[in-house]
């Protein structure tokens, strides 16, 4: 297996030229306004509402029922949740349970989709999760009569990254998730490592009937790096903790790989036979890129001098979060990048990386998104839906749901947008 480190202190040239902004306060191109056309019930990350927390979704489009179409959301604690074109739920599946009474639980954090995998001499379409609560990668099949999803995952997967079950429990685990498969039929999972700025190759493998993997390939991102100035920089995070990647996606027809580190910016590289090739190159970094930071104990997060800023971040305000990519041709199409800390989103060009706009998910009939965690898009026209189909999560749902004890209920929940203003066909 090889395993590919980029060296500490790198200077990564930019494909995309960007210029540094203070903070994520005021700017002056305006995002495209866009609304959802519907919402996804609100889920409670409390234990009333069973610590269901959504986080990424998933878009499978029936093949000969359009209309049959799903959408599958993870949210954490809570499992899966699967819902139908209009919103509603057609299931929910339970996590794993702790292996004993001192380890982690399931906890499900990423989904995506591998269609026609051979599995029993047939090919069927899956959903793949990464559990970072368990350390190990999932897998549903998908039932195109009953649209009901199915555990296909092997008796004893792999831990993804541990050795050992006392390194699953202290949760540096499987993380976000992007699936491929290759020209040959092989089916791939670029999975990162939560709290690091590793990220693994997995080959997707039947085993007796069942689904499992094995690594092929590792890649890990730069934690420090070298401004422009010649100073030295590396991100705040949590103490001991390393820059990670979230958001992943590969773009089938290239076999480029898109790698959201989300406090250092958006990075491209490439796969070939499910083994990472060449330098990573930096598409964009976070508007905080080089302004310094240090973690405060008290306040259990980071806190920014942007009066300190050197201006050499980009325009995406941290975290850099979901990706996807809609596809409108063999090499057509627009690279979706969620801009957390701003509650907007930018697009590029998929192929040459150009920025082509930015847009806010906002009150409408439905409130907007907030604080984007995870982003699914597809072309393909849909009832409901004839531009195609963008979800992306909300992370803050309003209106807020009282707690009874004089605060608020965490909720989320996942928006349905009309893709059109992607292609520019509405």
């Amino acid at each position: 297996m090889r395993r590919i480190v980029i060296p500490a202190l790198a200077v990564v040239p930019l494909l995309v030229s960007t210029t540094g902004a203070a903070a994520a306060p005021a700017r002056d191109d305006a995002p495209r306004a866009v609304r959802a056309v519907a919402e996804t019930p609100a889920l409670f990350d409390d234990a009333a509402g069973g610590d269901a927390d959504a986080d990424d979704p998933a878009i499978w489009v029936h093949p000969t029922d359009r209309a049959g179409s799903l959408v599958i959301v993870t949210a954490k604690n809570g499992g899966l949740r699967v819902y139908d074109l209009r919103a509603r739920e057609r299931q929910a599946i339970a996590t794993p349970p702790a292996p004993g009474p001192d380890d982690e639980a399931g906890r499900f954090n990423n989904v995506d989709l591998v269609g026609g995998f051979r599995l029993a001499g047939r090919p069927v379409d899956l959903a793949v999760v990464t559990d970072r609560g368990r350390d190990q990668l999932r897998f549903y099949r998908i039932d195109p009569v009953s649209r009901r999803l199915v555990d296909v995952t092997a008796p004893q997967p792999p831990f993804a990254f541990s050795r050992d079950q006392a390194e699953v429990n202290t949760q540096r685990t499987a993380y976000g998730l992007g699936t491929f498969t290759d020209r040959d039929g092989a089916a791939y999972a670029v999975v990162s490592r939560r709290s690091t700025p590793e990220v693994g190759v997995f080959r997707l493998v039947e085993q007796a009937g069942r689904v499992s993997y094995r690594p092929v390939g590792r890649l890990v991102l730069p934690s420090t790096f070298t401004l422009p100035d010649g100073s030295a920089w590396s991100p705040c995070t949590d103490p001991g903790d390393g820059p990670q990647v979230e958001g992943t996606v590969v773009d089938p027809a290239t076999g480029v790989v898109y790698l959201a580190q989300e406090k250092v910016g958006l990075w491209r590289t490439r796969l070939v036979g499910g083994r990472f090739v060449g330098v990573p190159r930096s598409v964009e970094r976070v508007r905080e890129y080089g302004v310094p930071a240090v973690f405060d104990p008290a306040a259990d997060d980071c806190v920014t001098d942007h009066t300190a800023d050197p201006g050499f971040g980009g325009r995406i305000a941290q975290d850099v979060e979901g990706l996807t990519i809609m596809r409108t041709g063999r090499y057509a199409g627009t690279l979706v990048v969620s801009s957390q800390g701003d509650d907007t989103f930018f697009t590029y060009d998929r192929v040459s990386n150009r920025p082509t706009g930015r847009f806010a998910v906002v009150d409408g009939r439905f409130d907007g998104a907030q604080e984007c965690d995870g982003a699914a898009v597809t072309a393909t026209p849909l009832p409901g839906f004839p531009g195609g189909l963008l979800v992306v999560q909300d992370g803050r749902n309003t209106p807020v749901t009282p707690d009874g004890d004089g605060g608020e209920r965490p909720d989320t929940d996942v928006k349905f947008v009309d893709a059109g203003f992607l292609a520019g066909r509405r």
